[in-house]
Order: C-alpha cells, then structure tokens, then sequence
C-alpha cells in the first residue's frame, strides 16, 4: 500500500466483526445425548449453550463474514488491506485457510496467512500482525480468531464436549505514528506441560509397497486434563497481567475491562478476584457461546462495542491461554 511509513510506532483499533453459526446446541439437548444436565454444566462452566457449524459452514466462511463485518465498520476499502493473519487451530484446509478468506474478501493485496496457537491464537496473531505495522513494512492488518472445535469434540465424552463450540471475530488495526494503543504485551510457552491439553494425530500404519511404511493421517478428538488446565488457568494468568502491569506502570484501577478467553466462568471469577477486578468489570459471553477457542476474545471484543460496553478510549486488560501450553496478555486502549 502506498504511503507506508517505515517508522511507525503504534498500531490503532478501527473495527470489529463476529460470526456464529445458525445452529444452537444447549445443555438440555446434550443432556440428550451424555449422562449430564443443565445444572451441572452451568454451575461448573457457567454454559448455557453454544454453537455447532453446519455442514455448509467453515472456518474460511466464519472468518470471512467475521472480517467482512470489521472491515465495514472501519470503512475501510478492502484493496487497502496489506495483511490478513488468522488464528486457527481448525482450518478446513491443513495448507491455511487465510488465503482462502483473503479471495472471498477480493483483498488482492494483503498478504494471508494462518497462525496456530489454539485458545491463545487470536492475542498471539494479534502481537504479530501489530508487529508488522509497528515496524512499518505494512499499514492495515486484519487480525482474525476462528474455530470450529464441533469437528473434533468426541461427542460421546461428557467431560469435554460441554465446553466447546463454533464461532469467529476479527479486528481491523492501523498503523500510526501519532500513538500506540497496543499498550503493552507478554507470551509464555510451556511445552512441557503440553499434554494437558492437545488435539494428536492419530495415524494409520500402512505401507506403500513392500518395507516402505508410512503413517496415513489423521486426528484424535480433543484431549484434556480439565483439572490440570484449571490450575494452570489461575496460577499463570494473573502473574502474566500483574507481570505486564508491573512492565507498564499500570494497575486494575486504571483498566476498564478485564477480558480473558472464554474458557471456564469459574476461571474469569478466580482470576478477577487474583487481580482485584470488580465482576462489573469482567467482559463475559461465556454462557451464550461456550469456548471458541481462538474465537473467544475478538468476538467478545466485537459484541462489546457494539452493545456500546467498551467505548472509544476504554483500556482493556486481555489474556489468551490453553493448548501448547501457552498463554499470553495485551494491554490495549481500544481506538
């Protein structure tokens, strides 16, 4: 795009868009299903219900509409698009479905491509796409978080198939040199721990001709120690925001919102309650959507500002966490 500035310092927020498929599944209706009930998931998730993608739906088409809807509200030409980076640990084509989503977009000259860090996606793809325009070599990035977990939940396994659902939000940043509302950041990895939560291949030995054997491939549904990922939850993420505040200068009574992925309700209190954050104050959609994974937090983001809950100049403390494992936490002032 013309005009770049190859000493840009900060990044600006101009839009925000969501998709969630059509189809609700509720815990009446998975109560169906497994040997569960309403009143169990709610009072251990705090899930009400969640969205499952239809056959005709995907994460290309999610996160197209999801960005369609951004890009509108930042009146934004999509020929001026430089980057599309879409978080995904789901995409319906293995070689990245961002190209896919920047052709239905008719972006012709943004860059495209998939970043897969499960539940802590969107934040890390948003750091990277900002990134880019902080150092000038791109101007306008759309950053998009989309799952379609239905695909690989074992639906017969009570434990884990109440938690996830389907859905796709996406932001549109700018690169400016006049301020920077990407405040601050911070990102862990812990490998090691990395079976707490994870979605393995699951291959099949065969062989193309005598003594040439290979593994055909193949996936696994989720797998999860919920009691272990809670406790990471609750231990990592408030010392990754405090360690970011204490970076920063900042603290809870300057910040606005606390939003944080949408994995567990009992997790948001317990990490609201670490960081002396009023339940006024914790951004939640948790019992409409359950977990999206990389779709959480930019279609929380998008729900807010269009019910008019975050406003322009708002601060907002956010944290990604989950598979890898991995975590992470932004400082931004949306604007």
């Amino acid at each position: 795009m013309e005009g770049i500035n190859f000493n840009q310092i900060g990044v600006s927020f101009k839009g925000s868009g969501s998709y969630v498929p059509k189809q609700i599944l509720t815990n009446h209706k998975i109560s169906d299903k497994v040997d569960t009930s309403d009143e169990w998931i709610k009072s251990r998730t705090g899930i009400s219900q969640r969205r499952i993608a239809g056959l005709e739906e995907n994460v290309t088409q999610m996160g197209y509409k999801a960005a369609m809807s951004a890009i509108q509200m930042a009146k934004w030409d999509v020929e001026t698009i430089d980057l599309i980076v879409l978080a995904t640990s789901t995409p319906n084509d293995l070689f990245g479905s961002a190209p896919a989503i920047q052709a239905k977009l008719c972006a012709n000259n943004a860059v495209a491509f998939d970043l897969t860090a499960a539940c802590s996606g969107f934040l890390f793809a948003l750091i990277t796409a900002s990134q880019f325009l902080k150092g000038g070599s791109y101007k306008r990035a759309i950053v998009i978080g989309a799952d379609q977990m239905s695909s690989y939940v074992d639906w017969n396994d009570r434990r884990s198939c109440i938690l996830f659902g389907d859905g796709a939000g996406a932001i549109a940043i700018e690169a400016t040199n006049e301020f920077d509302n990407l405040i601050g950041f911070n990102m862990r990895t812990d490998g090691q721990r990395g079976s707490f939560l994870n979605l393995p291949s699951k291959n099949k030995k065969d062989s193309i001709i005598d003594k040439i054997e290979y593994s055909s491939g193949g996936f696994s549904p989720v797998q999860m120690n919920g009691q272990e990922v809670y406790k990471f939850a609750v231990r990592e993420v408030p010392l990754i925001i405090k360690d970011l505040f204490k970076k920063v200068n900042y603290n809870s009574d300057k910040v606005d919102w606390l939003l944080l992925h949408q994995a567990n309700q009992r997790i948001l209190d317990s990490v609201g309650d670490k960081l002396k954050f009023s339940k006024e104050k914790i951004l939640s959609n948790l019992q409409n959507y359950g977990n999206t994974s990389a779709g959480t937090i930019p279609l929380m983001i998008d729900e807010a500002i269009r019910n008019n809950t975050i406003k322009q100049n708002d601060i907002i403390a956010t944290s990604g966490f989950g598979a890898g494992l991995s975590w992470g936490a932004a400082l931004i002032q949306w604007g």
